[in-house]
């Protein structure tokens, strides 16, 4: 009876220990998870019944509201997922809109509004609007999944880009006609045809400068010019 009493007890002990640990826990798979997750897959995680995951957690979103964090625990549709605490969204708002894209060069931004109100667009003509080579510009939006491939230019064959759906997330809006009224004050493509076609011309004479001079003929010297 004894040695019974004994492994019953030391039952008991070790799983007051697991309980303990519960807690910190489910903080840590909440924290890694991108969306939110239904009290039955947290407790397969944490390896407890759904019962006392949801007492857990339960505990846990009122803990945080009693010590005013600036962090919620909340159980939206069905599932346990941390939020930012309403009473902080003002902060979190300048952050998000201010602070994420202080991060983007000034060229980067310019080229990012050329995509966005002239897309899709190919990088020579967003080169000739800003006037600028944008193409490490370009590499940057890309890699930061604001600007993705759209295809080719039938004409051109030049590839072309355009804004991607995180570029619409990070911006706060839902569709590309929710854009500000700013393209009227952006160049005309149209009246650029003239300017690229040289460019291009240029570009190709460039590109063939010891071709010129095994010739005789002085190209290079007018493809520099």
């Amino acid at each position: 009876m004894m040695g019974r009493r004994t492994m019953t007890e030391a039952s008991e002990e070790t799983l007051a220990i697991e309980l303990a640990d519960l807690r910190p826990a489910l903080e840590a798979v909440l924290m890694v998870a991108d969306e939110p997750l239904e009290a039955a897959a947290l407790a397969s995680a944490v390896a407890h019944p759904t019962a006392t995951v949801v007492e857990a957690l339960e505990g846990l979103s009122a803990e945080y509201t009693e010590q005013r964090r600036g962090f919620d625990l909340r159980n939206v549709a069905g599932g346990w997922r941390f939020y930012t605490r309403e009473a902080y969204a003002d902060v979190v708002g300048g952050f998000v809109l201010e602070g994420q894209q202080a991060r983007l060069t000034q060229a980067a931004l310019e080229t990012l509004a050329v995509v966005a109100y002239k897309q899709p667009v190919s990088r020579a003509r967003v080169s000739a609007i800003r006037g600028v080579n944008v193409d490490g510009v370009m590499r940057t939006l890309l890699t930061r999944g604001l600007v993705e491939e759209a295809g080719q230019d039938h004409e051109t064959g030049a590839n072309l880009y355009r804004t991607t759906g995180y570029f619409l997330e990070r911006i706060g809006i839902t569709d590309l006609g929710d854009l500000p009224e700013l393209a009227p004050y952006l160049p005309d493509l149209a009246d650029m045809e003239e300017e690229l076609t040289e460019q291009v011309s240029q570009e190709a004479l460039a590109a063939q400068p010891e071709e010129g001079a095994a010739n005789g003929d002085d190209s290079a010297d007018t493809a520099e010019s």
